[in-house]
């Protein structure tokens, strides 16, 4: 993230913040504090939701590799299942 739009975004979260805090709204408070801290993490790791994401849907991809003959399916044949 360039520097600028990572201090101006964290500027934009802390006036937000400030702004919640000030009117007693503790709820968007705490999400506005949430996302400070998931734009933190993200840059100083770089490990990113669409990161994550992309992680999980590999993982459940290469798990569904081949289903059928892991669980002893091999014969089924949905053509000839009768409604």
């Amino acid at each position: 993230m360039d520097d600028i739009t990572y201090y101006g975004s964290l500027a934009l979260i802390a006036s937000l913040a400030y702004m919640f805090f000030r009117n007693n709204s503790t709820f968007l408070l705490f999400i506005v504090l949430s996302i400070g801290a998931y734009i933190i993490y993200s840059n100083e790791t770089g490990y990113t939701a669409t990161e994550f994401k992309n992680s999980m849907v590999n993982s459940i991809n290469e798990e569904a590799q081949d289903f059928t003959h892991k669980k002893g399916l091999d014969n089924y044949n949905e053509d000839q299942e009768k409604y």
